[in-house]
């Protein structure tokens, strides 16, 4: 066991957050700790590395566990390193090597003792054994993965904003490579090529790993254990986060059944108990059925915390055809180009979703189309359009001497205190929390009131920046289940990719400096980025063949001519019997008849499998563009069909390229055979 807790109970003031709760983490392990905003998981990562001493029971640590742990509080850091120097920091023990054998170097060249070269000797090979020769590297490596560019690597530390500085702390505790890494809430701070980074860097990774996260597909991908902070409990799980939603629902089943029968029996017991009560030959009865109620440890109604509040969205007018139109759109920052000359449309019924690697320009795109963005080129809306703009920066717009009810109130949405208060329970604001005043509020908190304004204003076309940041899961699919429901226009930047799977039906990303639609959902558009991906390594296989197809043409020829020559030369020596062997030009041998046959055979094959391969290249190909259209997904059986045959069309195509590089080969070996 890494580390973990033992019987442990801890409490705010009067509020527990834990009661006699045990968790152990073993080596190799990956956990997701998830639970509802507000009920404890930073607390519980805090305990486990010491920050927070338990009220009771022990927390429990390997006295050679190390432990790194990312969190919010790490951006109080702040420093004038360059940025690869800070994720540098992670060799310590290296970067100390280093200074003393600099040192040692100097004071050998000076005395040339041998007692110093020893110590150098040792020191290299120190260093050595850590890998110290390749740290900058690796360094480098793992904060291009994350996102940021090379030439950014040397900038101050200080000159990134929090998002960013969390990156470079991220890439330096995995490059510490830590027994146990506790991450809270990792992917805030990421855009999608980052996350998939990281996914696919931490499935290698040889440690333990804890996870705090929102992003259900990121848990999906990334744990094989959840365990669920609820009610003061600790509740385990062994799958992944969708195992753990079925899971809960079969338990709180279970549990609820249990609880209806526990009630039926203690009902039909405290009936007993009346009634015997009445005469006195069965008092003694009476008595003993009580103290045996007493002792029954009762079952708990399986209740779940959270009421589900359904989000209700309300539109009062119906927008054109059109809701925005941009032409010939153009922005930059310097010498910095976001877009250029790019012409689009948002129809009526548009969820679009705005993805892509940070620093692209989704955001500035949003505040173009919202208009609070500079740019060249026109920006035209539509007939009736009433849109609403969330964006972090909207906090502003927030009155600080107002509640959050009164703030609500202000909207002109026409709800009534309880609806509004209903709907901020949604949002993470129960009971009094409503009756708080906006000053008060964290940054997240203001987030989440900014929000719900947006979703109260009875706008016809939404425009939303990352929506779910300060949401919990339970709060997110409440989001979604409005936003499929909510009959105006959406378009949303976000980097979760469960939120955008759920809730768009278009995407757009900006690519080369222009603005790409693709007609379908999340999940098609993967699948079909990864069809097009697959199809680059296809043409560029498909190019190397053709220089392998040219080499080997040009050895043909010159066979041909060779054979010719010699041909000429036998011609003297045509008549064995008339001429004696001796005369046999020097150096010439014997022709393999045979060998000479199966050559032309195989290069005779290796034609007829070129002429295949670029049969099937092209069925492919159009097979491709069928199953890039999104028509083609909205008939079943047509799309069925079109699977299928571009399996078996790749499947061939893998077939005939193997057999096509064998023929090759031994092309290329009976020439060489020929030749000698």
């Amino acid at each position: 066991m890494l580390a973990g807790l033992q019987n442990v109970t801890f409490e705010f003031g009067a509020r527990a957050i834990v009661e006699e709760a045990t968790w152990h983490i073993q080596p190799g392990e990956r956990i997701g700790l998830i639970g509802y905003n507000g009920t404890g998981k930073s607390t519980l990562l805090k305990l486990l590395v010491g920050e927070y001493l338990p009220s009771a029971g022990t927390v429990e640590r390997s006295r050679s566990t190390s432990i790194g742990y990312l969190h919010q509080d790490l951006l109080s850091f702040d420093t004038n390193d360059s940025i690869l120097q800070v994720a540098l920091g992670a060799f310590e023990r290296v970067l100390q090597l280093e200074k003393e054998i600099e040192e040692i170097g100097k004071e050998l060249e000076r005395t040339g003792d041998e007692k110093t070269l020893h110590e150098y000797t040792d020191r290299l090979h120190e260093l050595e054994t850590l890998g110290g020769y390749n740290i900058h590297h690796r360094t480098e490596e793992v904060l291009q993965g994350l996102g940021f560019a090379n030439e950014d690597l040397g900038r101050p530390y200080k000159e990134f904003s929090g998002g960013w500085r969390m990156r470079v702390l991220l890439a330096k505790m995995i490059l510490q490579q830590p027994d146990l890494l506790l991450l809270d809430e990792p992917t805030n701070h990421l855009d999608l090529p980052s996350i998939e980074w990281l996914e696919k860097y931490l499935q290698h990774y040889q440690g333990s790993v804890v996870i705090v996260s929102h992003d259900k597909y990121f848990l999906n991908r990334m744990v094989t254990k959840i365990v669920e902070l609820y009610q003061q409990q600790l509740h385990i799980y062994t799958g992944n986060y969708d195992y753990y939603e079925k899971e809960k629902a079969i338990r709180i089943e279970m549990q609820q059944k249990a609880y209806e029968n526990q009630q039926d029996y203690i009902r039909q017991n405290e009936r007993l108990i009346e009634r015997f009560r009445a005469k006195a030959s069965k008092a003694a009865m009476a008595q003993s059925l009580i103290k045996k109620l007493d002792k029954l440890e009762r079952i708990e109604e399986a209740e779940i915390e959270r009421p589900n509040i359904k989000i209700n969205f309300r539109v009062d007018k119906t927008p054109g055809k059109v809701l925005v139109e941009l032409k010939d759109v153009a922005k930059s920052f310097g010498d910095n180009v976001i877009i250029k000359n790019s012409s689009i449309e948002i129809d009526r019924g548009d969820k679009i979703a705005l993805i892509g690697a940070n620093g692209k320009g989704k955001s500035t795109l949003l505040r173009i189309i919202a208009g609070t963005e500079s740019f060249a080129g026109e920006r035209r809306w539509g007939h009736n359009v009433e849109e609403s703009f969330y964006a972090q920066h909207q906090l502003e717009a927030l009155n600080v001497n107002n509640t959050i009810l009164d703030e609500m109130k202000e909207c002109g949405s026409q709800m009534t205190e309880l609806e509004l208060r209903g709907l901020l329970g949604c949002f993470l604001f129960s009971g009094d929390d409503a009756d708080k005043k906006i000053k008060i509020l964290s940054g997240g908190e203001k987030a989440r009131v900014a929000l719900a304004k947006v979703i109260v204003s009875k706008a016809n076309f939404l425009m939303l920046d990352e929506p779910t940041n300060h949401l919990d899961m339970h709060s997110c699919d409440l989001l979604i289940d409005s936003l499929n429901k909510y009959e105006g226009s959406i378009i949303l930047v976000s980097h979760d990719r469960y939120f955008v799977a759920k809730t768009a039906n278009k995407i757009w990303e900006i690519v080369d400096q222009q603005i790409k639609e693709f007609k379908g959902g999340y999940e098609e558009w993967v699948a079909w980025k990864e069809r097009m991906a697959k199809q680059e390594a296809e043409r560029k296989k498909s190019e190397d063949r053709g220089q392998k197809s040219e080499r080997a043409n040009e050895s043909n020829k010159s066979k041909e001519s060779g054979d010719t020559a010699k041909q000429k030369e036998q011609a003297t020596v045509a008549e064995p019997d008339l001429q004696p062997s001796n005369l046999r030009p020097h150096g010439a041998s014997p022709i393999n008849k045979e060998a000479k046959k199966e050559l032309q055979k195989q290069q005779r094959a290796f034609q007829q499998l070129e002429e295949k391969i670029a049969a099937l290249n092209k069925q492919k190909a159009e097979l491709e563009a069928s199953l890039a259209d999104p028509a083609t997904y909205s008939d079943k059986t047509k799309f069925l069909q079109a699977e299928t045959a571009y399996k078996k069309a790749a499947d061939e195509l893998t077939r005939l390229n193997n057999e096509y590089e064998k023929v090759f080969e031994k092309i290329m070996e009976l020439e060489s055979g020929q030749g000698s």
